[in-house]
């Protein structure tokens, strides 16, 4: 099944509507879905490498605008969406804890936690929440996203042809990987904040 899957991600890496599929994917992911927009990145980037660098560019862009929303369930819809967000993802402890943090650390948060697969809506909402300075947040989101990105691409573009062997031989294990990788950031922000 996985195999099947990962075919048809591939198959589909080219279509027209790969690009929007990811921007939209990102633009979610950066407010209220669970899934990271590398699931389409690096297929994507795999499928031709020539384009690597204009997909990161449109992952961080759209994921920066889905930060904005993200930030704007923060300041104006905590109460209604935002809690659901949270409550959703049972990450209601560690957003009490976030928010505090944001008070005094709140650029570093940003810059650090993009970077990782801890849940990024929970950094943008948060900064919602916390009336982090917006122009800061947007900057910031757009450095540590695109830094995220665009590494992550041009690694894929410099290791494509044995990063996708690898990829190939190993797909269960690559699979497993990616899960405990997206499930732990979950975790992480549930039990150790």
């Amino acid at each position: 099944m996985i195999e099947r899957l990962y075919a048809w991600m591939m198959s589909r890496a080219n279509h027209r509507h790969a690009m929007p599929t990811l921007a939209l994917f990102a633009f979610l992911e950066s407010s209220v879905f669970p899934i990271p927009p590398d699931v389409l990145l690096i297929p994507m980037v795999l499928a031709d490498r020539t384009r690597a660098f204009r997909i990161a560019l449109v992952c961080t862009i759209s994921s920066v605008v889905g930060g904005m929303l993200g930030y704007a369930i923060g300041y104006f819809l905590y109460r209604t969406l935002g809690q659901f967000v949270i409550a959703t993802y049972g990450l209601q402890h560690a957003f009490a804890q976030y928010r505090e943090l944001f008070r005094h650390w709140g650029l570093w948060i940003i810059l650090i936690k993009g970077l990782t697969p801890i849940p990024y809506k929970l950094i943008t909402i948060a900064c919602g929440v916390a009336r982090f300075d917006f122009a800061t947040f947007v900057a910031a989101s757009i450095v540590t996203r695109g830094l995220r990105f665009s590494l992550e691409a041009g690694l894929l573009w410099y290791y494509g042809e044995p990063i996708r062997a690898f990829i190939e031989r190993r797909l269960n294990l690559v699979t497993w990987l990616f899960l405990i990788g997206l499930v732990g950031g979950f975790v992480v922000i549930k039990f150790v904040f």
